[in-house]
């Protein structure tokens, strides 16, 4: 058995990280759906192949990490560690032979050795960087935790009655719905730099206005 991993929304400011793992015996049935990068796919095609992959690999697991959990954790992790973790969770109720991992650094070495720290098992763990663009397994995880990112933006978009795009800094939509808040929700990462700029420029115009 072989999994992928991979995850969306790690550097958004709003909303939820979702880690994504699919199970396979071998990656031919996702060759032949035409997996590839998630990014690389419209939202319509992304909703098609998020239904076929279910269909086809032996097990999958998701996980949805809160804006909240995210505050929380960085107050002892980094980012990295906190991916690292999650994916642990997963690997180590899944129990694959060979890992295939979109890895969140630079250092793919250091990355696997962290990785390798929290699990229960000896499994191979193959970290890469932009390895969704190279492994069918990885591709389909990849599907799957933007499908389910995308859904859950979408619910908080119907809450809040604003479409604030993506919910990442570089999406101005994003930012104009950070700003219009004097308490920010729960749904922002509010230990972000992004989020503690507007916080601060709050409070600079506070003390003018005073």
């Amino acid at each position: 058995m072989i999994a992928g991993i991979d995850e969306a929304g790690r550097g958004a400011v709003i909303g939820p990280m979702v880690i994504a793992c699919v199970l396979v015996e071998n990656e031919n049935k996702l060759v032949e759906l035409g997996v590839k990068d998630s990014k690389l796919l419209s939202p319509e095609k992304r909703e098609e192949l998020y239904k076929k992959i279910l269909k086809v690999v032996n097990d999958y697991v998701v996980i949805k990490i809160p804006a909240q959990e995210i505050d929380e954790m960085r107050k002892r992790y980094s980012l990295n560690v906190i991916e690292a973790l999650k994916m642990a969770e997963i690997i180590n109720v899944l129990k694959p032979e060979k890992v295939f991992v979109d890895c969140p650094q630079a250092n793919t070495i250091k990355f696997t050795e962290i990785l390798r720290s929290m699990l229960k098992y000896q499994v191979k763990i193959i970290a890469e960087n932009f390895a969704d663009a190279k492994y069918p397994v990885v591709a389909a995880a990849s599907i799957i935790a933007k499908v389910e990112r995308d859904r859950e933006i979408e619910k908080l978009k119907k809450e809040f009655n604003f479409d604030f795009g993506v919910g990442y800094p570089h999406d101005e939509r994003t930012i104009n719905f950070l700003k219009k808040f004097k308490e920010l929700p729960n749904c922002v990462r509010k230990s972000w730099s992004t989020t503690l700029e507007i916080e601060n420029q709050k409070k600079q115009k506070k003390l003018e206005d005073f």
